[in-house]
C-alpha cells in the first residue's frame, strides 16, 4: 500500500521551469493541480529519440504520471492534453513572468486547485487571439486576476473591503492604497495612485466568488484606466516585497527587450 501511495497518475501539470540534470535528463519544477508545486527528474529526456522531448514544454496542459518518495521524484510518462496554443511575443513573456511567481511564491508539497485552474485559464487567455486593439487589455486583466487570486492563495492579500490595521470598514467615497507594509489603508491627498472604497469591495466580492478567476478577470477590466494602473503599480510592489526581490527577471528581460 505505501508503494502504491508513492506513485501519481494522470495529474494535471504545466511545466514551469527545465534545467539541465546530467547529459541524457531533465530536472522540472511542475505545477500540478493535486500536489502543488514538484520537482521531477526526466531521464532520458534530451535524448532525440526520448518521448518526453516534444512534450515538456511550458505554458502547455500536461497529464503526467510519476513515483518515488524523494524531494525529486521520477517522472514515469507526460502526456499533452491539447487545447491550447503556445503563447508569442509578449503573450509568451507574461506567461513566463506566470511561471516566476510561481516558483518564487509557492511552498513544495503544497496544494492550489483554484489557483491551478485559475493559471490553466490565464495560460489559455494568453494564447488565444484577441482583436488587436483589445489584446493588451484583455491579457492585461487576465494577469491582475492571477496575482490577485496568487496573493489570496498564499496569504499575502488582506481582505479588500476593510482597513487592515484597524479593521475598520471602507468609508464609501473614500480613496485607499494597497502597500506591502500595512495592507490597505486610507490614500493621503498627495497619493493620486488609488483606488475608491467601491472598487476594493467589488474586487474582495470577485475573489470570494464560485469562480473566483472568471468574475475577477471581469471586475478587473471594468476599472477605469487610472484605477487599472494603480492596481498594477500596487500589485507590483506587493509582490516584490513578497518575492524578495527587487525586480523579477522576467519583467526586467521585457524592460530590456522594449529598449532594443
Amino acid at each position: 500500500m505505501a508503494g502504491a501511495a508513492r506513485r501519481v497518475a494522470h495529474e494535471p501539470a504545466f511545466v514551469l521551469h527545465r534545467y539541465d540534470w546530467s547529459e541524457s535528463s531533465l530536472i522540472l519544477e511542475v505545477f500540478t493541480r493535486h500536489h502543488g508545486r514538484i520537482a521531477l527528474v526526466a531521464k532520458g529526456a534530451k535524448r532525440p529519440s526520448s518521448n518526453f522531448r516534444p512534450v515538456l514544454l511550458p505554458l502547455q496542459p500536461l497529464q503526467l504520471a510519476f513515483g518515488g518518495d524523494a524531494e525529486v521524484r521520477t517522472l514515469k510518462s507526460a502526456e499533452w492534453m491539447g487545447g491550447h496554443v503556445m503563447p508569442t511575443g509578449d503573450a509568451l513573456m507574461s506567461g513566463y513572468y506566470l511561471n516566476e511567481l510561481l516558483l518564487r511564491l509557492l511552498a513544495r508539497e503544497d496544494a492550489h486547485p483554484t489557483l491551478f485552474d485559475a493559471y490553466a485559464a490565464v495560460v489559455q487567455v494568453l494564447g488565444t487571439p484577441h482583436d488587436p486593439a483589445s489584446q493588451q487589455a484583455v491579457q492585461a486583466s487576465a494577469l491582475r486576476a492571477f496575482e490577485l487570486l496568487l496573493l489570496r492563495e498564499t496569504g499575502f492579500l488582506p481582505d479588500l473591503d476593510v482597513q487592515t490595521l484597524t479593521l475598520s470598514p471602507l468609508t464609501p467615497g473614500g480613496r485607499y492604497l494597497l502597500v506591502p507594509e500595512a495592507g490597505l489603508r486610507e490614500a493621503g491627498e498627495d497619493e493620486p495612485a488609488s483606488i475608491g472604497a467601491e472598487g476594493w469591495q467589488s474586487l474582495q466580492r470577485a475573489l470570494a466568488d464560485h469562480a473566483p478567476f472568471t468574475r475577477t478577470l471581469r471586475t478587473v477590466a471594468e476599472l477605469s484606466p487610472g484605477a487599472s494602473g494603480a492596481l498594477r503599480s500596487q500589485l507590483r510592489q506587493l509582490l516584490h516585497y513578497h518575492c524578495g526581490v527587487a525586480q523579477l527577471r522576467t519583467r526586467q528581460m521585457m524592460r530590456d527587450l522594449q529598449d532594443l
